[in-house]
């Protein structure tokens, strides 16, 4: 993925742009349509960031709503005439979207737009919202700290102020609404504007004269307003819920419906069928009704930048393995081994997915999507060459994307395979473990069986199979059966007692297990050290595999965030597998979080 997109950026200057730079029947001009398209560009970008980057840049447009705040409240202190304060009202709206700040009540316009567009998903626009407005709010409320607190006002200046909240909570609550309505709608109108505008003065000059009208029209704008309450209850008597309930709420929801109902989806359905004629979204498969209402709990929440997998219906008889790869280069041996497993199976298929990381901090022009699509296809039929076997259907496809770690489970979803194999390690898709949900959420609702490969060199020639039951012993039973099935592979089981008066029970155990997972072939290995890990470490000196379940946690959760304590992965020279299997968690659990699975698995860490 470095060597792509290094040549991208390399490219980027020879590549064809298709989202306007000008005008077509007008040069000085855009049209509608590609207003709207430049609009879809932008939000793909931001939609798709961070949680740390979103908050930050909220915090940082919250106390620049702080200047507003300021000035005004000073300069109608201190002048008879409102005009001066008036004048000056703008200049925090100017600092944070000509600097590029995050702003709630910006955010009625993009991100809108892309959902309407089914490009993202209902869920994945709430997420954004509340994380831009947590940050301007905390942002708003260090700055009416500072206020409170720094001797900055002047003491007439902080009785004006004072005074700016009780007279918005004293305002009724319909009038409240529709006057932030009308802020709404000024907002988003600044930020179509914004992008129509060709040039720094003229998009000032727009920001500038668009907000004075908030303070002319006595309307409410919800981060000012929430900034004047918090200060209020800091050098005041007024007390927050009061505050939030008769002020801030009404405002936050005028602001919201004006921005979408009277900006975001008038000018949506004024633009032509042509809006989007634009090669990135030219051939994408929006997100169906489910998934835009319901975001991942219905398939995927994201439209990725390339997805080259066109329209997929599953054949319900065959065995499908899903592998996900950063580099087709040097991951080759993790996709023969998947042939070798599909192979095992009638109709074995094996779909080997490209997942290119894009970069987080700017947009992929047309012409990098280009080249990083003709990029991967060349080396995805270099790939397919080199793997092909006539005994398993192959398949490739490639996926441009900033969250290219989620794409995993996305894919998972949209194709539904029956095993998900990834590799791990430096190089692999754990590096750029970027995803819009919590990642610990992520992967604790697996869509598939999944099989991750710390890759020794693959030799399956001789398996070591730690099992103490459970379903995702019956996995790596799977796997192991497979290999001796293609590879002629020699397996042993191992089980770990805890002394030498229960050898009898664990081979008795191993006897059982093995027959009842058509291992009964297997050679069977009893330790009655009591010490898992120091067996399985033993065991495999002899062996060039090793296989492991599941911990109670979930293996793949704790490879994700490094707490997967297993001394054994590291100092063994054989390859490890570890394997696990979906496991449906209750509802409390997923509300409260508890990290405990039920199942009679292999203990902790084993």
């Amino acid at each position: 993925m470095a060597d792509t997109d290094h040549e991208s950026r390399a490219h980027r200057e020879d590549a064809a742009d298709d989202i306007p730079e000008t005008g077509e029947v007008v040069p000085g001009r855009f049209s509608s349509d590609e207003v709207f398209q430049r609009i879809v560009a932008d939000a793909d970008h931001e939609i798709t960031s961070g949680f740390r980057e979103l908050f930050f840049s909220g915090v940082a447009g919250g106390f620049a709503i702080t200047i507003t705040f300021l000035l005004y409240a000073s300069l109608s202190a201190s002048t008879e005439s409102p005009v001066l304060a008036v004048m000056l009202y703008p200049l925090g709206f100017v600092y944070i979207i000509i600097g590029g700040y995050q702003l709630y009540t910006e955010n009625t316009l993009p991100p809108v737009a892309l959902t309407l567009e089914r490009l993202a998903s209902l869920p994945a626009l709430v997420r954004h919202w509340l994380i831009v407005l947590a940050g301007n709010f905390a942002g708003g409320a260090v700055g009416a700290v500072v206020l409170a607190y720094g001797g900055v006002f002047e003491p007439a200046a902080a009785e004006y102020a004072l005074g700016l909240a009780q007279n918005g909570i004293e305002t009724p609550v319909t009038a409240l609404f529709f006057k932030a309505a009308f802020a709404g709608l000024i907002v988003a109108g600044v930020v179509w504007m914004d992008f129509a505008a060709r040039d720094t003065i003229s998009r000032i000059a727009v920001v500038y004269l668009a907000f004075l009208a908030i303070p002319l029209g006595n309307l409410f704008h919800v981060v000012v307003s929430f900034t004047e309450v918090v200060y209020t209850m800091l050098a005041g008597d007024l007390a927050l819920v009061p505050g939030l309930t008769q002020f801030v709420i009404p405002v936050l929801l005028g602001n919201t419906l004006g921005g979408i109902l009277l900006v975001t989806v008038v000018n949506y359905y004024q633009t032509s069928e042509r809006r989007l004629e634009i090669e990135q979204f030219e051939n994408v498969r929006r997100l169906s009704v489910r998934e835009m209402l319901l975001g991942n709990l219905a398939g995927r929440s994201y439209v990725p930048l390339v997805d080259t997998l066109e329209e997929f219906v599953r054949d319900p008889d065959s065995y499908r393995i899903l592998v996900p790869i950063a580099n087709p280069r040097t991951e080759r041996p993790l996709v023969e081994f998947a042939c070798a497993l599909a192979s095992t199976r009638e109709k074995g298929t094996v779909h080997a997915v490209h997942i290119v990381q894009a970069p987080s901090n700017r947009p992929l022009d047309d012409g990098d999507r280009r080249r990083i699509t003709r990029e991967s296809e060349r080396l995805m039929d270099d790939l397919e060459q080199q793997v092909g076997r006539d005994d398993v259907a192959f398949e490739t496809s490639t996926i441009v994307s900033s969250r290219s770690f989620e794409e995993v489970f996305d894919r998972a979803r949209r194709t539904r395979p029956d095993l998900a194999l990834m590799g791990w390690g430096q190089g692999r898709l754990w590096n750029d473990a970027r995803a819009e949900r919590p990642l610990d959420e992520l992967t604790n609702r697996l869509p598939c069986d999944f099989l991750v490969v710390k890759d020794r060199g693959l030799d399956c020639s001789r398996v070591l199979l730690p099992t103490a039951g459970g379903p995702d012993s019956d996995l790596s039973a799977e796997v192991a059966r497979a290999l001796q099935t293609d590879a002629g592979a020699e397996v042993s089981l191992l089980h770990v007692v805890d002394g030498p008066d229960q050898r009898e029970a664990g081979q008795r155990f191993l006897e059982e297990w093995g027959a009842e997972h058509d291992l009964g072939g297997a050679a069977a290995i009893v330790d009655d050290s009591g010490d898992v890990e120091a067996a399985i470490e033993s065991a495999a000196t002899d062996h060039t595999m090793v296989l492991l379940g599941a911990t109670e946690r979930g293996m793949i959760s704790r490879l994700v965030t490094d707490s997967l304590h297993l001394d054994v992965v590291n100092d063994v020279d054989a390859s490890v597998l570890f394997a696990e299997r979906p496991t449906d968690r209750p509802l409390t659990e997923r509300l409260f979080g508890s990290g405990r699975r039920e199942k009679s698995g292999e203990g902790s860490d084993r």
